[in-house]
């Protein structure tokens, strides 16, 4: 398996960067589960996925950390 650092995938899109991490990544910055992060997916409460293949999904790190600060003002 391959560092979660060799899957980071930069892309120069409309004049911004946007920075597209793996699974492992989301995982680790959010501390949720692959199952729970699939099931909150399900439900239209995380951040949907950006297809990089046929067989391979990121997510823009700037939806998740989005993501991740509505938690907090929740949280509140």
């Amino acid at each position: 398996m391959c560092n979660t650092v060799d899957w980071h995938v930069s892309k120069l899109y409309g004049g911004t960067m946007h920075t597209i991490i793996r699974l492992p990544e989301v995982k680790k910055t959010t501390g949720l589960s692959r199952s729970t992060i699939y099931k909150m997916m399900m439900e239209n409460t995380f951040p949907a996925t950006i297809s990089l293949g046929a067989k391979s999904v990121g997510w823009l790190e700037s939806d998740i950390q989005e993501w991740i600060k509505s938690r907090i003002e929740k949280a509140k």
